[in-house]
């Protein structure tokens, strides 16, 4: 079944937009026929058997009110929502590199990539250990305000047509772009999930539609 263990029981498992219909079929083909209720935020399929399935609307809410009653109504209503073609900005963001784009549902529209130098650790001979700390916070410094100055050079120009930023890379990195003023519109639009990913490169890059338009699906299986 896979998937990652979920804080208080179950399994995190993502799906893709295009997947969920027949994903749906197989919760059913495991568990049995379904009940579906929820909100605007989450959908929440139970089985008769006891099984659960909350998935978690991408980019909430969902554009309308729940259907009365939810149903299957309800469940098609969270499909088309997560198919609608969005145009999204990612920025990515480690040590030393940095990756900002727009896309439109998968594609990408634009994009720039870029890398600083920022040492990871002392050079061998005559450095002090606080001068060497001092010039590693300075190149960190320097990196970071290279890839807020990417940021806002890619996503500027499309602000008012974006419907959500996702972020990623390291957490540390990106919370130090937060005090950046020309990215305060930015993150106005932050959206999750919080994309960890490797070194910020154009082929990571282009990937990351796959992971910011997945359905998140905390299962729990009958006790």
């Amino acid at each position: 079944m896979g998937g990652r263990p979920a804080k208080g029981g179950g399994r995190w498992v993502t799906v893709p937009p295009e997947r969920l219909r027949r994903w749906a079929d197989g919760f059913a083909g495991r568990h049995g026929p379904f009940e579906v209720t929820g909100d605007r935020g989450v959908v929440l399929l139970t089985a008769r058997d006891g099984g659960r399935a909350e998935l978690h609307v991408p980019f909430p809410p969902l554009a309308a009110d729940p259907p009365p009653g939810g149903g299957e109504a309800l469940f098609e209503a969270l499909v088309e929502h997560a198919l609608a073609r969005r145009s999204v900005g990612v920025v990515l963001v480690r040590m030393g590199g940095y990756a900002a784009g727009v896309f439109h549902g998968g594609d990408l529209v634009v994009s720039k990539v870029g890398s600083r130098l920022v040492q990871g650790r002392s050079a061998a001979g005559g450095w002090s250990q606080q001068r060497f700390a001092r010039r590693r916070q300075n190149q960190a410094g320097q990196a970071y305000d290279a890839a807020g100055e990417t940021a806002a050079r890619v996503l500027g120009p499309h602000l008012d047509r974006l419907d959500a930023v996702v972020f990623g890379g390291d957490h540390r990195a990106v919370d130090a772009l937060r005090a950046d003023r020309r990215l305060a519109p930015l993150f106005a639009l932050e959206a999750e999930p919080f994309l960890t990913v490797p070194d910020p490169r154009l082929a990571v890059l282009r990937e990351t539609p796959a992971a910011f338009r997945a359905v998140r699906v905390r299962v729990t299986d009958p006790a």
